[in-house]
């Protein structure tokens, strides 16, 4: 670990925490934050609910492991980010404009830098040889390669679907966006580069089932409140691959870090 890089991303990672833990907290307890309608409230809180709970405090637990001198943790501390720069993307660029409208820029802004710099910190070859050659590259590359097929087949069915009907889709056109530049491309490159064993693949591995793990919740939470608290009718009919995503990511970023032996501190 490169420790200038680290030194910089964990001052920025404690104002990420801080303030994710303000704007989800504020999601939830401040009854007139958000503006948006009640199907899109409904969402973002259900998505409050797992950034306060979960995913904040595995991006501390993260932080302060790897300041101990964990490489797991390091990749752990990396996935948080990520799923910090995806999450925010929604309220900077989705959200209603609302009192919170700066505390979501900060954040989204935040991890996109301090991801770099954790990224910048990580020796990705040092890391591949402390993978055990026994690794089971080939189902977490699965999980991965199948979330990317189904997102990109998916979304772009949907999106050229309305582009050749005239019309503007139902769904947020922002979830197309991100998922189409960043998920499917991520999940996709990053299952093609651990078959091949290579480097940056187990890194890329590591952040991709971790964010599938922990969106993959706040998706779940998402429809449950949606389902729990609106009129609006059934579950989504997309929860099973929700938790599939979740439950997938869970074991597969469980299978990777539990096969990364890692150095002495």
């Amino acid at each position: 670990m490169r420790q200038p890089y680290i030194k910089i991303a964990f001052i920025l990672s404690v104002f990420i925490a801080i303030l994710a833990a303000v704007a989800s907290a504020g999601g939830l307890f401040l009854g007139n934050l958000y503006r948006d309608p009640p199907f899109f409230k409904l969402a973002f809180q259900g998505n409050d609910v797992v950034t306060l709970f979960v995913a904040v405090p595995i991006l501390v637990t993260g932080m302060i492991f790897t300041k101990r001198g964990s490489e797991r943790a390091h990749l752990v501390w990396a996935a948080m980010l990520g799923y910090m720069l995806y999450n925010y993307a929604f309220y900077v660029f989705g959200a209603a404009f609302n009192r919170f409208f700066h505390i979501y820029v900060a954040l989204f802004t935040l991890s996109m830098y301090a991801l770099i710099y954790v990224l910048s910190g990580v020796n990705a070859e040092g890391l591949r040889h402390r993978f055990d050659e026994r690794t089971p590259v080939g189902w977490v590359g699965g999980y991965m390669m199948f979330i990317a097929g189904f997102l990109g087949i998916f979304e772009l069915t949907k999106s050229l679907g309305s582009i050749l009907k005239g019309e503007v889709p139902k769904d947020p056109v922002l979830v197309f966006a991100l998922d189409l530049s960043l998920i499917v491309p991520a999940m996709g490159l990053g299952a093609v580069w651990l078959w091949r064993r290579r480097s940056w693949g187990y890194v890329l591995a590591a952040m991709m089932t971790l964010k599938g793990a922990s969106y993959g919740l706040a998706l779940l939470a998402m429809a449950a409140f949606v389902a729990g608290f609106s009129v609006s009718g059934p579950w989504d009919p997309l929860t099973p691959f929700y938790a599939f995503v979740a439950i997938g990511g869970i074991i597969c970023s469980w299978l990777l870090l539990r096969n990364l032996r890692e150095t002495a501190a």
